[in-house]
């Protein structure tokens, strides 16, 4: 009964919720509205679960002294600080010159600034390693990495802004985006939506059961 319970309900829910959208009916679309109000009530549990996750984490970082546990501190108090401000402000989100915001503005968003440009220079140093011209695709890869890097600065248009525009590296870095790009994106999206279709008939039919805690 511990497996046969949550398998019973995964197929009557998932089931429902595929078959609901060719049903276009008053019935279905209010049970549809009432699953996703439940979606988001568990969805706050998760949301206290992880946080609790990450409590614990940081704590026992801390109570044993492993390395980077004074950067737990600052986590756990960021986090702590940061709550007190949203529960004592209801309008903490509506208000762009309350606390809450400021620490948003001024202090998380630079930092996301900041980590995203460091994360620039990786990518640039990974790209570095992997553009290889060993074989023919890396050699394309290469050179359609160069184009479109060229074609996003000032440098690409100082280079080439003699040629015709068809020949600049801003419209050839266009023109690889728009299509060439768009559709391997297409076709990555095609095999992720089939591959996400046919893992969930698995876990609604009872064939995939590793989310039950592994074994069959």
């Amino acid at each position: 009964m511990r497996r046969e319970v949550p398998l019973t309900i995964v197929f009557i829910c998932g089931a429902f919720m595929a078959f609901q959208y060719f049903v276009p009916h008053y019935a279905s679309a209010t049970v549809y509205e009432y699953a996703l109000n439940w979606t988001t009530i568990i969805s706050i549990f998760t949301l206290a679960v992880g946080i609790g996750s990450l409590v614990n984490l940081h704590s026992d970082r801390i109570a044993r002294r492993k390395p980077t546990w004074r950067y737990s501190i600052v986590t756990l108090a960021a986090l702590a600080f940061m709550t007190i401000l949203g529960v004592s402000s209801p309008d903490a989100l509506s208000n762009p010159t309350g606390l809450f915001m400021k620490v948003y503005f001024y202090i998380l968003s630079p930092v996301q600034a900041t980590m995203f440009a460091l994360l620039a220079f990786f990518i640039a140093s990974a790209a570095y390693r992997a553009f290889r011209a060993k074989t023919l695709l890396a050699t394309l890869l290469l050179l359609s990495a160069v184009i479109v890097m060229l074609g996003r600065v000032w440098v690409g248009d100082m280079l080439t802004g003699w040629l015709p525009e068809g020949l600049r590296f801003s419209y050839v870095a266009n023109y690889i985006l728009d299509f060439p790009n768009t559709a391997a994106k297409q076709a990555i999206y095609i095999g992720v939506g089939l591959g996400v279709a046919g893992t969930t008939l698995k876990i609604i039919l009872g064939i995939e059961r590793t989310w039950l805690g592994g074994g069959k």
